[in-house]
Formats: structure tokens, sequence, C-alpha cells
């Protein structure tokens, strides 16, 4: 007896004799769903709303890049600008040197430190008004 369908009481169908110039086709049709408008437009929506999502994720992220480089560049900048401020005072101290030097060359005496130097009133003005 032949295993057919699980159940071992069912006889197997015997095929029975046909006409050799007639062979039966057995044609396998598939039928598409067709999806109905509203759920397209409910998936089209939730597909919208999370393309919004990840848009607005990712243009957060581009700006926080950004601002990142900028205070990068900024430090660097900044970075710079000390190592020119240190060689400018360095500048500084060398010149403030060699202004006694040449004073004393040229014949400037330095004053004693415990005498005053009086500055008249009349020549700080800058009006003109006052000549």
């Amino acid at each position: 007896m032949a295993y057919t369908r699980g159940n071992l009481a069912v006889q197997p169908k015997r095929k029975e004799e046909v006409n050799p110039l007639y062979r039966e086709k057995t044609k396998v049709v598939t039928r598409r769903m067709v999806i109905p408008l509203r759920e397209k437009l409910m998936y089209m929506l939730t597909l919208s709303a999370f393309v919004l999502v990840a848009v607005a994720l990712i243009w957060r992220y581009v700006h926080i890049y950004d601002l990142n480089l900028q205070a990068q560049k900024l430090d660097s900048e900044i970075a710079n600008n000390k190592k020119q401020i240190a060689t400018y005072q360095m500048e500084k101290q060398n010149l403030e040197q060699l202004v006694i030097e040449k004073a004393k060359k040229l014949g400037y005496v330095q004053p004693p430190e415990d005498t005053t130097i009086y500055v008249p009133v009349g020549s700080t003005s800058t009006d003109g008004d006052n000549q």
C-alpha cells in the first residue's frame, strides 16, 4: 500500500488511459493581489515620515561636523597667533634693549630714579585751541 498524503488507507488514483493524441495541459495562473489605495497611502506616509526623520538627523550631524571643523580651524589660528605674539614680544624686548644702547651712543643720559619729570599742561592738548 502506498503512502499518500500522510494516510496509508488512501489508495493512489490510478491513471486512466487516455487518447495518446490528446494530452491534457495544466497552466498555473498566479494572480497578483492589488494593494488598496488607503493602504498604499499609509505606506507612503510612513515611508515619507521615516525619510524626513532620517534627513533631519543627517542634517544635524552635518551641522555638528561643520561646527567641529570651524572650532578646529579657530584653535589652529589661535595657536599660530600665540606663536606670533611670542615672537613679537621677543622682538620688543630686544628693541627695548637696543633703544637704551643707541641713546647712550647718541649722548643721552638716563636721569636718576629719584628725580621727577614735569610735563607742561598746555603741550598735552590735541585740540590746537590752547596754543
